[in-house]
């Protein structure tokens, strides 16, 4: 079984001393639905924050520019700046919450675990999109908790399915081979173990660990002289920020194989670009389209940055992995609001509405179209005991320019994910008392 000690991540969060204050947001003026960013523009994890960053920012003024907002009612944005600090993302969450924000972006795995237990007591959603606890996809357990389209679990059970597949398809042939995890030492980068090290178990590998402390992520040469000394079949990267570039690189010095080199989904195209060709072959998990040319896109670009309204320094930055990535959260939020307004007959929703509105979310093929998305993602499901949905994901490759879709789209290991996912909200619950059983109603 899994341990606790790896399980309950909520239980014991390391927190990353950054500089920044955090700023309180501005209230919504009357008929505006006010939504606090916590985003990231400063600090060693800037470079992963600030695309992400634009994209939410941007997606969500093209609809108050083209739309009027959603449902004839505009949003009201305001950032607060993070730093990735846990303590930072807190002050923000605290100094917003009393302004009736319909929902919580934390974009930190450390921020996410210290919301949890306030989303419950304060009725206030939070968002963890693909990132987070993986057993807060439980909806039963985490009611105010949503990890769409993926959980972190889902994605280590997705890399090693793809391993899987390039030893020749059968999950038996991992047996006797060696899969290295390179990950930044901190709650996210210490999220999928648990799963990893039973898959370990189940499937034969040997499963070797190379933690990287974030002070010291752009150092990270002794592990990958272990690396090279290990000599393992595959190596797994679960990082953000600076950590990934220097990864990157510091294969690319050892010799490593970039095409058996495969990330979760969170590198960017600046993670790839300062090591130049060496980083050719490079892979990563995807759950999203790249690119500009999805017509949504090109809504932001005539509504939002050729008027100047972005903080996008390049306009070829938009299309990019993590801008999209933030365009896809704040997709995720409008649907929700969408589905919200549809469900309630209101137009100015609050945070209860907005929770349902997530649980209901119903991303069929024609929304997408509808939405400008076509092919954008996979169709999206959310029910009252699923928060996650367990969609399906793509393995993308660097040619030296841009990202390549090399896979079809494939679902992660579902059968085998859940069950550990519901056992180990389970043991959240134990370890968490007095936990709130759900109250909500499953409104249909």
């Amino acid at each position: 079984m899994i341990s606790k000690r790896t399980v309950l991540a909520g239980a014991a969060i390391a927190a990353v001393a950054f500089t920044g204050l955090a700023a309180p947001a501005a209230e919504a003026q009357d008929g505006e639905l006010f939504i606090p960013l916590l985003t990231y523009r400063t600090g060693p994890f800037a470079g992963s924050g600030i695309p992400v960053a634009n994209g939410m920012h941007d997606y969500l003024n093209m609809l108050n520019e083209r739309d009027g907002g959603v449902g004839g009612v505009k949003i009201k944005i305001e950032e607060c700046e993070t730093g990735y600090n846990t303590q930072k993302g807190v002050e923000c969450y605290e100094s917003t919450k009393n302004q009736d924000p319909l929902i919580y972006n934390p974009w930190s795995t450390g921020i996410t675990l210290q919301l949890i237990p306030k989303a419950a007591v304060d009725k206030i959603p939070v968002l963890s999109m693909a990132y987070g606890l993986s057993a807060a996809a439980d909806g039963e357990v985490f009611p105010w908790v949503f990890n769409p389209p993926d959980t972190y679990w889902d994605a280590a059970s997705a890399i090693i399915k793809y391993i899987a597949e390039q030893e020749g398809g059968d999950l038996s042939n991992l047996k006797g081979k060696k899969i290295g995890y390179i990950f930044l030492d901190a709650g996210y980068g210490r999220e999928p173990i648990p799963l990893l090290e039973q898959f370990a178990k189940d499937y034969g590998f040997t499963l070797t660990q190379y933690p990287v402390p974030v002070d010291q992520m752009q150092n990270q040469s002794s592990q990958w002289l272990n690396v090279r000394r290990d000599r393992p079949d595959y190596m797994i990267m679960w990082g953000w920020g600076a950590m990934n570039p220097t990864g990157v690189k510091e294969a690319a010095k050892i010799r490593f194989p970039m095409d058996k080199f495969v990330s979760v989904w969170w590198p960017g195209e600046d993670d790839v670009r300062p090591a130049g060709d060496s980083a050719k072959g490079f892979k990563t998990l995807n759950f999203h389209g790249v690119g500009a040319d999805y017509p949504a896109i090109q809504d932001i670009l005539t509504y939002v940055v050729d008027k100047g309204m972005s903080q996008v320094s390049d306009k070829a930055r938009v299309g990019e992995n993590l801008y999209n990535r933030g365009v896809l959260n704040s997709f995720l939020m409008a649907e929700a609001i969408r589905t919200a307004q549809e469900m309630t007959g209101k137009t100015m929703i609050d945070a209860s509405d907005m929770r349902v509105g997530l649980e209901n979310l119903n991303i069929t093929a024609e929304r997408l179209k509808e939405a400008g998305l076509d092919g954008f993602m996979s169709p999206l499901k959310l029910t009252c005991s699923d928060h996650s949905g367990e969609n399906d994901l793509y393995i993308q490759q660097w040619d030296g320019e841009n990202w390549q879709k090399v896979s079809d789209w494939f679902p992660p290991m579902k059968e085998v994910v859940r069950p550990m996912l519901v056992k180990a909200a389970e043991e959240y619950v134990a370890s968490n008392q007095p936990w709130p059983e759900r109250s909500e109603p499953c409104a249909q």
